[in-house]
């Protein structure tokens, strides 16, 4: 098939790659001509292990091109994704204004026949007035389907390529065969493709990150707990996790929710909960316990240095939300570093991929390390906010040589606590009580 897909982010450019390597020929349109300029010129906009190997080979075998030019990349498309961003206003409300204004390009430009696959996450009932605002704008037939994304952020191309499952809304079984023969590769391993109703699509992502953004929150509380009482979260975490109807995922104590998809998905949530009058108290208070929580590991810093803060050297660990992305949107590095320059610390930072958004970020504000234990040297301290797998093991001999005062602040619980303090480390991490 032909597919035009419209937006080169982590979404777009994911989707575009994945389907131009089972063998669909794809053009990625994005507005922005230097992006498209930097993508033609064989770079990546985006950090996402193993995505750059596949966008260079299905360039090279000419199933994958880059375009700001919308109206040629959809003359002859079929089917045309939308993958632009939704970020969240004040109040909580979906701005969709970059999906409208992308699905009102496309209806200006069809001259034929297209179904519209909207992947950008959308407030219920947004589809169905997508599908109006289209009508008025064009008497050329067409189609629109729900068909979400679920992919993690450093796992994105392996979520893609081979899905826990593929949910579709649609309301044409016509539509709906097109979509299960272009995704049935992806499906080989038997995981299933879901039908369902437009407005149950769009729930359904919702639903997700909201079931998990409440697991991550209770492993924040239990925490809080087990700090409390004398537990070790982390052995609590494997019994819980022993129990076939919870599972493993989304288990592990930390600084709580970050990236630009779960917390904005909660707090979306919970605006269309008010807006029908229909409490979604649950919701309300995630967001108001990962403030919590991040706080109280903010505060443990500050209380811990006190006024001595102020001129002291401190490094940061990680500074993306999560590993192996340089995504940085809603990170909770983001609220330490904030906090600890507020003190008036001096801050050096190491991350292996952030470092360019971090700098167009805070500018000279901060300082980045070019490695990890270059950003240790004379530290009165370090904190730890992403466990990117270098930092699991490292040289404790040579961090203690290097750190001025040996006093670690563990946000993802990546060493011991008896093994720190055997090394003469002051080690504080989340749910486990310092020896």
């Amino acid at each position: 098939m032909k597919i035009t897909v419209i937006g080169t982010g982590y979404v777009g450019l994911v989707v575009g790659t994945g389907l131009a390597e089972n063998g669909h020929l794809v053009t990625c349109v994005d507005r922005d001509s230097a992006v498209i300029e930097m993508l033609n010129a064989g770079k990546l906009p985006i950090h996402e292990p193993g995505l750059e190997e596949l966008v260079t080979r299905n360039v090279e075998e000419d199933r994958l091109q880059f375009s700001t030019d919308l109206q040629s990349a959809v003359a002859e498309t079929l089917l045309v994704f939308i993958c632009v961003g939704t970020p969240v206003g004040p109040d909580g409300n979906i701005d969709d204004s970059e999906v409208f204004r992308a699905a009102e390009d496309v209806a200006r430009s069809i001259t034929g026949y297209r179904i519209l696959v909207n992947k950008s996450t959308c407030a219920i009932g947004s589809t169905e007035r997508l599908r109006e605002r289209v009508a008025e704008l064009t008497s050329e037939p067409f189609d629109v389907v729900v068909n979400p994304e679920f992919l993690k952020e450093g796992a994105a191309v392996d979520d893609f390529l081979r899905p826990d499952r593929i949910i579709v809304g649609c309301e044409d079984v016509r539509v709906m065969e097109i979509m299960k023969e272009l995704y049935g590769p992806f499906l080989r391993t038997g995981k299933p493709l879901i039908e369902m109703d437009l407005r149950s699509a769009e729930m359904t992502k919702f639903a997700t990150n909201a079931m998990l953004a409440v697991r991550i929150n209770m492993m924040n509380e239990l925490a809080g707990l087990c700090e409390a009482h004398g537990g070790d979260i982390n052995r609590v975490r494997e019994g819980v996790a022993a129990d076939s109807r919870i599972g493993q995922a989304y288990l592990f104590p930390g600084l709580g929710l970050g990236g630009s998809c779960l917390p904005k998905d909660v707090e979306a949530g919970a605006h269309m909960g008010r807006a029908k009058d229909v409490p979604c108290r649950l919701l309300e208070a995630v967001l108001q316990l990962n403030d919590e929580h991040l706080r109280r590991f903010i505060n443990r810093i500050l209380t811990f240095y006190n006024e001595e803060l102020a001129g002291a050297r401190i490094a940061v660990w990680g500074a993306s939300f999560k590993p192996r992305t340089d995504d940085i949107r809603g990170a909770p590095a983001l609220r330490i570093i904030d906090a600890l320059l507020e003190a008036g610390a001096e801050v050096v930072v190491f991350d292996p991929a952030a470092g360019l958004r971090l700098r167009q970020h805070y500018g000279d504000r901060v300082a980045l390390a070019p490695k990890a234990y270059n950003a240790l040297e004379q530290a009165d301290g370090l904190v730890i906010c992403t466990e990117w797998r270098e930092f699991h093991r490292p040289d404790y001999e040579r961090m203690g040589e290097l750190m001025r005062r040996k006093v670690i602040f563990d946000g993802r619980n990546l060493y011991t606590p008896k093994t720190m303090a055997d090394r003469g480390f002051r080690y504080f991490s989340v749910g486990r009580a310092p020896v």
